[in-house]
């Protein structure tokens, strides 16, 4: 097994560069890959703002990404929750940081935050 980088992750689902996503594809076709789940928040970040994908493209392509045989995900269950609430319109860096503290009160100023936590049915979040 490997892991990856984020600019490996982002050549897949992009398919830019196409030196670099056909060596991608071929490294996905040869290989079981470990991907962190700091890996998955750097991409997501990077599809969302330097390629403009919006978050059902977004979470789509990662829950694509998740199904394949080949692939292992850091936190796979914190993860997929945090895909699952992407596409509920909830910030899927603010998503995996309240899945990943599923057992806390997860304290912020961000009131949005709050909010969309709420409509997703999740109370663990209190404004400080």
């Amino acid at each position: 097994m490997i892991s990856i980088d984020t600019n490996i992750l982002v050549r897949l689902l992009t398919g830019d560069a196409k030196e670099q996503a056909t060596k991608t594809k071929r490294l996905f076709s040869k290989e079981h890959i470990y991907i962190t789940k700091t890996v998955m928040l750097e991409t997501e970040w990077v599809l969302r703002y330097a390629y403009k994908f919006n978050a059902g493209t977004i979470a789509d392509a990662f829950t694509k990404l998740l199904g394949q045989q080949n692939v292992t995900v850091e936190d796979v269950h914190p993860i997929a929750r945090a895909i699952g609430l992407l596409k509920n319109g909830m910030d899927f860096a603010d998503a995996l940081h309240l899945v990943c503290s599923q057992n806390y009160s997860f304290f912020t100023f961000d009131k949005k935050l709050k909010t969309r936590a709420a409509d997703a049915g999740l109370d663990a979040v209190r404004l400080l």
